[in-house]
């Protein structure tokens, strides 16, 4: 706070308006959410030298898979683009269709999902999710609900670039009933920017309609829960989720178990653990999916793939702060071969 009492009225007026321009920066700033990636762009880099040691790779007998892995992943979204331009260029091919020729399995889908852009890869998940008979709820439910706003308006530019089609129409066209509603509401409204000015009446209004809409009454009044978190800011709605406590016996990821079933359940509770702690989030649902026999290749590939340029550091402190050992460590265990190099790779080091 500045000081005011022995400034004149010119300078009171500057200090007022440099006071307000600072607050102004401070919530600005607010919006934009810092990032925490594991790959970043390659300082020292020449995308014709990386383009003819790919190709040679390629050619080599049984193929070079070692090669391909640490240039692709180590270098940025940017730099592959231009990669794959000069490949064209040299070998007369595009590189895609090089990389589906001598890759195969997991480590084929990790390479060439790094081969687009992170909205470009999270659009054509969220296609694959609704092709044909059968929709993939699962993969669904995690981009939807765990991208936030700005993520999920890049990624509606792009799906309609990609696909000539609206994401809307597809997802309204593959899903139904309450579940249908949420994902819409999630893709189509524009969520309240977080504000410096915290809003106790209306927070304390969001809490007990959440509350008067679920566990108060017999059945869910669903269209509240979905109009709350679909709109309201992040900020708003983690001190929303604490007043909740204050009428409800359960905190609001056991109300949603006891009021909703199903991908209904599934996707709410995403929600809640996104607006708590989207690493976190994605921290747990790596480590389900590499528990056991064998790990859930498609969630770790669209995690690590997704993500490496966006949180993936800050994902790996989480991991390690909740399930006592490294991501690394845990890849290292769970997976194999060049698939695993690949993944260690974007993983960027042990913790």
């Amino acid at each position: 706070m500045i000081c005011l009492c022995f400034l004149s009225a010119g300078q009171l007026n500057m200090a007022m308006v440099s006071e307000f321009l600072g607050q102004l920066t401070l919530s600005y700033g607010a919006e934009v959410e810092p990032k925490f990636p594991t790959v970043v762009p390659e300082r020292d880099f020449d995308p014709s030298k990386d383009a003819a040691r790919i190709e040679t790779a390629i050619k080599t007998k049984g193929v070079d898979e070692q090669t391909i892995i640490d240039i692709l992943t180590r270098r940025s979204t940017e730099q592959r683009r231009e990669i794959a331009f000069e490949y064209e260029r040299i070998a007369k091919k595009d590189l895609m269709t090089a990389l589906k020729g001598a890759l195969s399995g997991p480590l084929e889908t990790l390479m060439l999902g790094l081969m687009r852009s992170t909205a470009q890869y999270d659009a054509s998940e969220l296609k694959a999710s609704m092709k044909g008979l059968g929709t993939d709820e699962e993969t669904l439910i995690e981009i939807v609900c765990s991208r936030n706003y700005k993520e999920l308006e890049e990624i509606k530019k792009v799906y309609k670039d990609m696909f000539k089609k609206e994401v809307e129409k597809d997802i309204a066209g593959d899903t139904s009933g309450d579940f249908a509603k949420l994902l819409l509401a999630l893709v189509q409204t524009k969520r309240d920017e977080p504000s410096n000015v915290v809003d106790y009446e209306k927070i304390d209004e969001d809490a007990r309609s959440l509350y008067e809409a679920g566990v108060k009454r017999k059945g869910t009044d669903v269209a509240t829960w979905i109009s709350i978190m679909s709109q309201r800011s992040v900020p708003h709605l983690q001190k929303v989720f604490e007043r909740y406590k204050r009428y409800s016996p359960y905190d609001i990821k056991e109300s949603i178990r006891k009021e909703v079933k199903g991908d209904m359940e599934k996707s709410f509770l995403t929600l809640v653990e996104c607006f708590e702690n989207r690493q976190l989030y994605f921290a747990n649902k790596l480590n389900d999916a590499m528990k056991g026999k064998g790990a859930k290749e498609k969630v770790v590939t669209r995690i690590m793939v997704s993500r490496c340029e966006v949180d993936l550091m800050k994902i790996r402190t989480e991991f390690k702060k909740q399930h006592k050992r490294s991501l690394y460590q845990t890849i290292a265990e769970q997976t194999k071969g060049d698939y695993q190099n690949a993944l260690l790779s974007l993983c960027g080091g042990d913790d």
